[in-house]
């Protein structure tokens, strides 16, 4: 649990994360785009989250794809789905 919410901790990695918790297969290249994030940067930043065994990725030729780890347990998918959420929240209440 420590390496989650470690993972979790970092505004680039919870954006990076709700990128990609939306199911589908997103790369480094577009994460970097959408962040305006270097690719060293994004790349660092999604280890981070593979090693906490958030995300998986697979290669794809010269790209390496994200997506969310599909044997997370429910109640993990639960905590990252609710701070993606309040996250989002607090975000239009700032706006």
């Amino acid at each position: 649990m420590q390496d989650i919410l470690t993972a979790l901790c970092d505004p680039t990695r919870r954006a990076a994360l709700a990128i990609v918790w939306d199911g589908g297969e997103h790369c480094v290249c577009e994460l970097m785009e959408r962040l305006d994030a270097s690719q060293s940067r994004m790349s660092r930043h999604m280890k981070v989250l593979r090693e906490a065994c958030i995300v998986v990725d697979r290669r794809d030729a010269q790209w390496v794809r994200f997506r969310r780890n599909p044997g997370l347990a429910p109640e993990i998918v639960a905590i990252i789905t609710a701070i993606l959420k309040a996250e989002k929240l607090l975000e239009l209440e700032i706006a």
